[in-house]
């Protein structure tokens, strides 16, 4: 009799553990690879329509969602630590963070974005830390460049990302570089881009593309951008109808009094800029805070998440989910944001108090959202030219590459009104 009761037990304890009714996904110091979670996340709105509840400040923004031997087949496969709870654990869970006292809430993950990273098509000498991002957590993007948003193609995405770009159409001020065969088969390809669409040079190409962007946001689309595609965005907004560029890029001079007639209404984050002309200064304007001026080091060099109320700023809670609030920092071409032209609307979400500067901010245009997320690559202080890309096994619980996926997952996200 011990035989037969025995492997009934045993089936009945694997039956319940692997059909229980809820699986949790813990988001804190607890979870073995927080990056492929939000691959988890984004796999199971993809391919199951399954509906999932992103628990706010509940365990550095765990997930929830009913349970399936798929989905726990997925977790063992990926490497991802899971519970099995009941319905009635999952309900005190949701009635743990819906309580008026606690800082913390439930947001309706609903249905996947459709993803699209501008990229050029030829090989670029820096690694861009989102496709990095998307590629380990297995999450499926589209590259799309200057051809495919002339193209109308934009409204065919939910999620754009723009990372190491120069919108003004100078190829990041790497003018000292231009023996180099990936400056040359870009400024190629741009040129050919460029006269195909009717323009004589190449900043009027960059200028229409960033207003096709503007578009596809004030239309409701998200917007993330990292490292200089931020601040050149903005410049290029500014800009429209004026010539900054000079002659070493476009064959002529800059309009001498072009910083006079900056138009800052049309921007989504910076104000009262002033420009920076000279083509071998790689900087473009003193928005950013440049490695000199900020008075760190690799070994100082953190900056800190903001807190927000769960149930009354849910948008920015989102994009600061967490199982750390001291992010160490990392450089780029942009590495952060001198807050003195940061407008008054734009939600601050992440600062460095040594050298009192933004390095993550957000807002609304139109109907649709934006993020800039200063420097190039959370896990690599100075990415240089042509290094090895980061490997991301090495850092499945970066803290700082955290924040890149939680701008992915955002657009899946039943909004609520902001009302502070």
């Amino acid at each position: 009799m011990k035989r037969v009761i025995l492997p009934l037990i045993i089936f009945l304890v694997t039956t319940l553990h692997s059909f229980g009714n809820q699986l949790l996904i813990p988001m804190d110091g607890g979870q073995k690879n927080h990056l492929k979670s939000y691959g988890l996340a984004f796999w199971v709105l993809q391919k199951y329509d399954t509906e999932i509840d992103w628990l706010l400040n509940y365990r550095g923004g765990s997930f929830m969602f009913p349970a399936s031997q798929n989905f726990i087949n997925e977790c063992v496969i990926r490497g991802i630590s899971y519970e099995m709870i009941s319905d009635a654990e999952a309900g005190a869970i949701l009635a743990q963070v819906k309580d008026p006292d606690a800082n913390m809430d439930a947001v309706k993950l609903q249905k996947a974005p459709k993803i699209a990273v501008y990229t050029p098509k030829s090989a670029s000498p820096w690694d861009d830390a989102v496709t990095l991002a998307l590629t380990y957590a297995e999450i499926p993007y589209d590259k799309i460049y200057d051809g495919e948003i002339m193209e109308g193609k934009l409204p065919e995405y939910d999620w754009l990302h723009l990372h190491h770009e120069d919108f003004t159409g100078q190829f990041g001020k790497f003018i000292r570089m231009r023996s180099s065969s990936w400056f040359q088969e870009q400024k190629r390809d741009a040129e050919m881009i460029a006269s195909k669409y009717g323009f004589t040079k190449i900043p009027q190409l960059k200028s229409a593309v960033v207003m096709k962007i503007n578009e596809f946001v004030l239309g409701g689309g998200y917007m993330f951008a990292m490292c200089n595609a931020t601040d050149t965005f903005d410049i290029a907004l500014a800009a429209q109808g004026l010539d900054i560029v000079e002659s070493p890029y476009d064959g002529d001079g800059a309009d001498p009094d072009a910083d006079s007639k900056l138009n800052y209404s049309k921007t989504f984050a910076f104000k009262d800029f002033s420009l920076i002309y000279d083509p071998y200064e790689v900087e473009f304007s003193n928005i950013d805070n440049v490695p000199g001026e900020r008075g760190v080091s690799e070994s100082n060099d953190y900056f800190n998440l903001f807190e927000f109320s769960a149930k009354y700023d849910p948008i920015p809670s989102m994009l600061t989910q967490n199982h750390q609030n001291l992010i160490k920092g990392f450089l780029g071409q942009t590495t952060a944001f001198k807050k003195k032209f940061v407008k008054p609307d734009v939600i601050i979400m992440a600062e460095s108090r040594i050298s009192n500067e933004a390095r993550y901010i957000h807002g609304t245009m139109g109907k649709g959202f934006w993020t800039f997320y200063g420097g190039h690559d959370p896990e690599d202080y100075q990415h240089l030219v042509n290094e090895e890309p980061t490997d991301l096994n090495l850092h499945p619980n970066s803290a700082g590459y955290r924040l890149i996926l939680n701008n992915v997952l955002f657009p899946a996200a039943k909004k609520k009104k902001l009302k502070t």
